[in-house]
């Protein structure tokens, strides 16, 4: 018999905040800070290597912290802990600016191109 699949964890607003908070934190995290820059690094910037290299890592770093409150250790847990970030950024303003701060840890900034894609002479 196949069993039932697991209920993904209900958290409240505050229980979203603690948890993206945590998360965050986790990425400062001496040896995670290591493991992502090595994993930035092996990228350089190219955004296929990204996916396969830095992906990883930070799903990981993020399983570590959200298995405590009941999402899976797989990376479906951190798409349904993403899913309901995303739920609730509308209605926080907190929990929006942690997910920004979040996200910049995750993605290279991006250079935009100059206007006309012309490099001005100097």
């Amino acid at each position: 018999m196949a069993s039932a699949p697991a209920q993904q964890p209900t958290l409240t607003v505050e229980q979203t905040r603690v948890v993206l908070s945590e998360v965050i934190q986790a990425f400062s995290v001496p040896e995670n800070a290591a493991r992502m820059e090595e994993a930035r690094e092996s990228s350089c910037n190219d955004m296929g290597k990204m996916l396969q290299l830095v992906l990883p890592v930070s799903t990981q770093i993020q399983q570590e912290v959200i298995k405590a409150y009941g999402f899976n250790n797989e990376g479906e847990g951190v798409l349904k802990f993403a899913r309901l970030v995303k739920m609730f950024e509308t209605q926080d303003p907190e929990i929006a600016a942690m997910s920004v701060k979040l996200k910049s840890l995750l993605l290279p900034p991006l250079s935009t191109p100059p206007i006309g894609g012309a490099i001005p002479s100097s």
